[in-house]
């Protein structure tokens, strides 16, 4: 089989040696042709799905997928799988377990007045006085709503379609969740139902003094409300791992702002050495003929 790898994003010096290792009787090509047949892609040069007729599925080297689902030339007709890597969900709980911790001890305000040289202790609470409302509750933020549980804290979720997952008060009335969150964590898909969904109108039903917490895309939050919710003193702290556009001007506020902590979309990073066997196990259903795992719903845009 000939497998085509596609990325202006990932280095192929990283991936390609994993897998030829364990895939050594399949061909790997970095130029698009009319024999390949399975094609791994992350932000692929533009022209590479119209030379790529007899494909038998594109296989996401990332977990999100929107950017593909909006490229005409990617195959309607063809599988497209997602990349769910226990790598990058590990990283990303170990990310939301940090800011949340970062935000319920008040490390983020002792940061500041260390900066005045100032001495305040602040009140101490309990675990089990926060509520961690998960906005998204497929594979990333099931495992960090699970990993958030085991720490003490209450925890709600909210998606789309109704999930059960274990300890955790899940439902599909946003209004409801948001309004029982001390802090909330944004890991939705990107979506035409999910766009700029963290706006005023959903900021303004959190209770005074929360944290806002985005790892998932920059096209979710409404920047000139959040800073409107944070001069305010509606939300007390934001962090920020994603941004639209990307990278952050440097002339941006969220630089600056005393009350924003800006990281540069590395929450969870693919990791080839966790992800290369999904990957083989992938080529190997198309090889037999089996349905991949990962699929994504068009229709549902994840």
């Amino acid at each position: 089989m000939k497998v085509l790898f596609a990325s202006t994003s990932e280095d192929p010096d990283h991936w390609l040696p994993g897998l030829q290792a364990l895939l050594s009787e399949d061909e790997f090509v970095q130029e698009p042709g009319p024999d390949v047949e399975v094609a791994l892609v992350a932000n692929p040069p533009p022209g590479t799905f119209e030379r790529l007729p007899n494909l038998k599925l594109v296989q996401s080297l990332w977990m999100g997928v929107e950017k593909l689902l909006a490229d005409p030339a990617v195959p309607a007709s063809v599988p497209l799988a997602r990349l769910i890597d226990p790598g990058m969900v590990a990283a990303m709980t170990e990310t939301v377990l940090a800011h949340v911790l970062d935000w319920h001890r008040h490390h983020f305000r002792y940061r500041a007045q260390q900066a005045e040289r100032r001495w305040r202790p602040l009140p101490q609470f309990l675990a089990g006085d926060r509520t961690v409302g998960v906005l998204g509750l497929g594979a990333l933020g099931a495992d960090a709503a699970q990993a958030l549980r085991a720490h003490g804290f209450r925890v709600v979720g909210w998606s789309r379609r109704k999930k059960n997952v274990v300890g955790v008060e899940s439902s599909t009335d946003l209004s409801e969740i948001l309004r029982k969150s001390s802090v909330i964590v944004c890991l939705l898909p990107l979506t035409e139902q999910t766009m700029g969904i963290l706006n005023s109108e959903h900021l303004n039903l959190l209770p005074d003094g929360s944290c806002v917490i985005n790892v998932a895309r920059g096209g979710h939050m409404v920047e000139k409300d959040l800073l409107a919710a944070l001069d305010s003193g509606k939300l007390s702290h934001a962090y920020l791992d994603v941004f639209e556009p990307e990278p952050l001007p440097p002339e941006h506020p969220f630089w600056t702002h005393p009350k924003v902590t800006v990281t540069p979309h590395i929450a969870a990073l693919t990791e080839p050495r966790t992800s290369i066997p999904k990957i083989v196990a992938n080529i190997e259903r198309v090889r037999r003929g089996a349905k991949p795992e990962g699929l994504v719903d068009r229709s549902a845009g994840y």
